[in-house]
């Protein structure tokens, strides 16, 4: 029987991050990784793999190099059952691993509506992290014209833009009024909507999808209010539901959102149990209520906080809620929010104040390459603790996203942004007089909390 000090079951980036972490703070234990693909994809590069790059071979993690690196094993197999008693997993090819500490990080799959006929003719895809199944649906897309794309959340947007890049004919369906509509202010996803109908994208908004139409091979897409699309091809892009089978029959504890319980620690029900990235609980780092996001961010931050924990506990490495930090880009305008929006933070019951602030991302605004920048703060009204912002801008969106999540978790007010330092150039960032963030929060100590 093989046997290793830290099993962990999957390596997408939460099973990656997960044993690479483990190894790093425990370099005396042993540490197996075992998955059932041969290469795992960079999850949020897939949609790209159908446009901007040749394939999916340029979208594959190095993860046996960096295991190799850092002396993890990997082992390519299916885990079939857990014995927690024993400590004893079991795979498809009849071997067992015993291990002392185990890592679930057995990711998700995408939703295939059960209600939604026709779902299952050929044409019909879903978007998972396999790549013979990408390499197959990017095989299967190229002698088609039409493709309907069914759910303008992140994927199907960034499928959408993707696909009209390569040639193809785009019609985006989604029953909410604008695209990205669980992710931003309505002001913020119109813009996303309007830059993606530019970019040649035909959206359909405020309508459903009530049948896939065709014999053996789709060919019509009928929506809800009786008018049919014409489908050489189509994409569900209508969410993703963890993988938590193999926890639930091991008799791990499994929420009624149908992921794995976990405490701050990553902990399961059961103490030599950790579990992180999509298959695990999230919860919401504002309100404390339940959250269903699905983020190679947080599963990476999960991991590190699992791989850190598993031998010994420690008070300051927990994991204290997500933030819910995204960012996407059309062309070349990225659309970036981190922690709650405006519509969110009032359905709470927050008593909030907003600002919203553009500028340029470069001074002067002459230079070449210069790009809008927006930014639109969410801030208690109270204290003036920062819980959301948005940003619309260039290049540098990503990062500016990234620093307002910095700025909710560690619950900074809008006095403290104000008379923040910044390092600014030039060609790199807004002027030092006019940063748009800055700038937001000046906004509402001027009009509302500084008077």
């Amino acid at each position: 029987m093989k046997r290793s000090d830290v099993l962990v079951i999957g390596s997408s980036a939460a099973g990656l991050v997960a044993a690479l972490t483990a190894r790093m703070v425990n370099p005396d234990k042993t540490v197996t990784v075992i998955r059932r693909e041969n290469k795992c994809m960079v999850p949020c590069g897939i949609p790209y793999a159908f446009g901007s790059l040749t394939g999916t071979d340029q979208n594959v993690m190095p993860a046996e190099k960096m295991f190799e690196t850092a002396g993890v094993e990997l082992v390519i197999d299916d885990v079939v059952s857990i014995d927690r008693s024993a400590k004893v997993c079991r795979t498809g090819s009849g071997e067992e691993i015993a291990w002392e500490k185990l890592v679930l990080a057995t990711g998700s799959t995408p939703v295939r509506p059960r209600w939604l006929k026709g779902c299952e003719l050929d044409g019909v895809f879903t978007v998972p992290k396999d790549k013979d199944y990408l390499d197959m649906m990017k095989s299967s897309l190229a002698g088609c014209k039409r493709v309907v794309v069914i759910g303008a959340g992140f994927i199907g947007v960034e499928f959408s833009d993707e696909l009209v890049k390569a040639g193809y004919q785009v019609e985006l369906v989604e029953q909410k009024q604008q695209v990205l509509a669980q992710a931003f202010d309505t002001e913020i996803a119109e813009r996303a909507g309007d830059l993606l109908k530019a970019r040649g994208v035909s959206v359909r908004l405020g309508v459903g999808v009530s049948e896939l139409i065709g014999d053996t091979h789709v060919h019509e897409v009928r929506l809800a209010n009786g008018d049919t699309l014409l489908a050489d091809a189509v994409v569900l892009a209508v969410g993703y539901e963890p993988n938590t089978s193999l926890a639930a029959e091991a008799g791990i504890t499994i929420t009624s959102q149908g992921t794995i319980r976990v405490d701050e620690y990553m902990r399961t029900n059961d103490p030599n149990i950790f579990a992180a990235g999509d298959c695990a609980e999230k919860r919401d780092f504002v309100t404390r209520k339940t959250n269903t996001g699905m983020l190679a961010s947080t599963a990476c931050a999960e991991a590190r906080t699992a791989g850190m924990n598993l031998f010994k506990l420690s008070l300051v490495k927990t994991f204290s809620g997500t933030i819910s930090i995204f960012a996407t880009a059309l062309g070349d305008t990225g659309f970036g929010i981190a922690g709650l929006t405006e519509a969110q933070a009032r359905a709470e019951g927050f008593d909030v104040v907003t600002s919203t602030f553009e500028g340029m991302d470069k001074h002067p605004g002459s230079l070449p390459g210069t790009h809008k920048q927006l930014v639109k703060l969410i801030v208690g009204r109270e204290a003036g603790v920062i819980l959301g912002g948005e940003v619309v801008g260039g290049a540098s969106t990503g990062e500016l996203t990234n620093c307002l999540g910095f700025i909710i978790q560690n619950r900074m007010n809008v006095f403290s942004l104000l008379t923040s330092q910044i390092g600014s150039h030039p060609l790199l960032t807004a002027s030092p007089a006019a940063y748009p963030l800055i700038q937001a929060a000046g906004m509402i100590v001027r009009d509302t909390l500084g008077r």
